[in-house]
């Protein structure tokens, strides 16, 4: 099971990272009101990025810090969809793209599954 974990984890981060290139184009920082612009938003995004791909070597380690990550990863996709889903209600035309709302859309169901293989691999 730890080999489907791998594979979901991987996939997920792709969904997610592609998922940031996108938000970079929409110009994320002001949607959140972050401070720092673009620099701002590569700055947080670079131990982000860090800890997705560390989170993927100890995965394939099958190590209980990859479970752990992997959980996170999980989480994460499925809190980037209802807080992009959150905001497209409220009327914001961000993310409206058929692309984005593809890459939401998928990041949600990876996610899900992800967890899923999560709680299989823990219990």
């Amino acid at each position: 099971m730890w080999d489907a974990l791998l594979w979901i984890y991987l996939i997920n981060a792709t969904l997610l990272i592609t998922h940031e290139i996108d938000s970079a184009y929409w110009r994320e920082w002001e949607l959140f009101r972050l401070p720092g612009g673009i620099a701002g938003f590569l700055a947080i995004h670079l131990p982000l990025v860090f800890l997705i791909v560390w989170g993927a070597a100890l995965t394939a380690r099958q190590s209980s810090g990859g479970l752990l990550l992997s959980a996170a990863l999980g989480i994460s996709g499925i809190a980037a969809f209802a807080i992009h889903l959150t905001f497209i209600l409220r009327g914001r035309t961000e993310f409206k793209t058929f692309p984005s709302l593809l890459l939401l859309c998928a990041t949600l169901v990876v996610s899900v599954i992800q967890c899923a293989l999560v709680a299989y691999v823990y219990a």
